[in-house]
């Protein structure tokens, strides 16, 4: 997994704005980068949805949110209408983007251990570089948590 003080890679998308784009062409804003395992699912949609209710106050602060998750577009589509999702989501399937994160991993869950994503915030600076990782991330309270640990007010 990448860590502070690295150039976060880049990869291509396409913008909610229905603009192809690439994370470089952020340049100049912050960049709440952040994996989730599924769409429609509780801590998915609390993270989500969280992050929609504060996004306008996160744009404020020159920071562009972009959810990444294996699903598929489709998928990534019904999700945003479902929970009007206001920023941009990235169907990631081939875990191309997952794979350069390095937020593919081994995990415990129900007292098994599996492969999958795990769920991680990158806060990426203005210039390109990572500036904080959040592996524990709370769900229900990701902006807050985010602003928290930024010591932002």
């Amino acid at each position: 997994m990448l860590d502070k003080g690295q150039k976060a890679p880049d990869f291509s998308f396409i913008h909610i704005s229905g603009k192809e784009m690439k994370l470089s062409d952020m340049k100049g804003k912050k960049v709440i980068l952040y994996f989730y395992p599924k769409d429609n699912t509780s801590g998915c949609t609390k993270e989500a949805c969280n992050f929609r209710d504060n996004y306008e106050y996160l744009t404020k602060l020159n920071f562009e949110v972009i959810g990444v998750s294996p699903d598929n577009e489709k998928s990534h589509n019904n999700f945003r209408e479902k929970h009007n999702l206001n920023f941009t989501l990235v169907p990631d399937p081939d875990k191309k983007i997952i794979n350069l994160y390095g937020v593919w991993d081994k995990k415990i869950r129900c007292g098994k251990e599996t492969e999958g994503l795990l769920r991680t915030t990158f806060v990426i600076d203005e210039n390109g570089i990572i500036q904080e990782v959040i592996k524990n991330v709370d769900t229900a309270n990701s902006t807050q948590q985010l602003l928290d640990i930024l010591k932002i007010k």
